[in-house]
């Protein structure tokens, strides 16, 4: 860990990140890729120390309440954040000037804020972003050994459901050879029927692979499944994006389980919803009688 001072916080979009590196270990990350210009190692966790100053004066002259979004880049809920509470303390400032929240993670730490989460989806709206990648306990402790199991993520997924939070899963990546099976995406859905969420995203059945994460990606290969990383150069040379040869089939597949379990499953659909402001109805009458 090390910590930095930051020249802004949210970006033109209003994501931010408050931390960058991860020690999550997943196989896959594209966040390890050399084009995001990341100038420490990916383990050394680099956090910004005046996040909280950042975010409250944008928050405060923001001339618009919109939703914040965090975890595009680096799952904010890290082992790190256990000790220093910069997403429960960006909650409380969110929370407090009226914003809307949405957070894409894999980690059941995000339990920890559920009573910020509440008070915020009353007040406006709060999405919780949940990555699924397989339905497999034993594979997820391979390709994601340092983070919640698909279990403990369907459990929280479970929790929020219960608690009135809407939640969105990212169906992705889906490894070629490794988890691209019509049973691993059917036991996935199951789940998402199951917890009840608003929406599934997917790019496609792959993952993409490009400077950075490509030789992170094989060296995994190389100690995790011995001589799979041959098959990939010889199925797919240097191609950024990995498409699964059994993915047809298995989009096919995708859209029919969501369609008949009313899961949205069009992705511009789910970004729309989640890039809307809302105000709960009950909030905006008792700001009116205030006045």
């Amino acid at each position: 860990m090390h910590f930095v001072t930051a020249k802004g916080i949210l970006s033109s979009k209003n994501g931010m990140n408050l931390y960058r590196g991860c020690s999550h270990g997943c196989i896959y990350c594209d966040s390890r890729s050399r084009c995001y210009h990341m100038e420490h190692a990916f383990e050394d966790i680099e956090v910004k120390e005046n996040a909280m100053e950042l975010l409250e004066y944008a928050l405060k002259h923001k001339r618009q309440k919109c939703m914040i979004g965090t975890g595009s880049m680096t799952d904010p809920y890290i082992p790190l954040e256990m000790e220093l509470e910069h997403v429960r303390k960006a909650l409380s400032l969110i929370y407090g000037y009226g914003f809307g929240f949405t957070v894409i993670t894999k980690s059941d730490r995000i339990l920890r804020d559920l009573d910020l989460l509440q008070k915020i989806n009353e007040k406006t709206k709060c999405v919780v972003q949940m990555t699924l990648t397989t339905y497999d306990e034993e594979l997820c402790k391979k390709i994601e050994p340092h983070v919640s199991t698909t279990g403990e993520r369907f459990a929280a997924l479970k929790r929020l459901r219960e608690a009135g939070i809407p939640t969105v899963v990212w169906l992705t990546p889906l490894l070629p050879f490794i988890n691209d099976t019509e049973e691993n995406l059917t036991g996935i859905l199951e789940m998402c029927v199951e917890a009840g969420v608003y929406g599934v995203i997917n790019f496609g059945m792959g993952l993409t692979l490009r400077e950075g994460n490509r030789e992170y990606f094989y060296r995994q290969l190389d100690r995790l499944f011995p001589g799979l990383k041959e098959k990939y150069i010889r199925t797919y040379g240097n191609r950024y994006e990995i498409e699964s040869q059994n993915s047809s089939r298995l989009m096919k597949l995708f859209h029919q389980k969501c369609s008949e379990n009313g899961i949205v499953h069009d992705n511009e659909q789910i970004f729309r919803y989640l890039q809307t402001f809302e105000e709960k109805e009950d909030v905006r009458q008792l700001s009116l009688w205030d006045l």
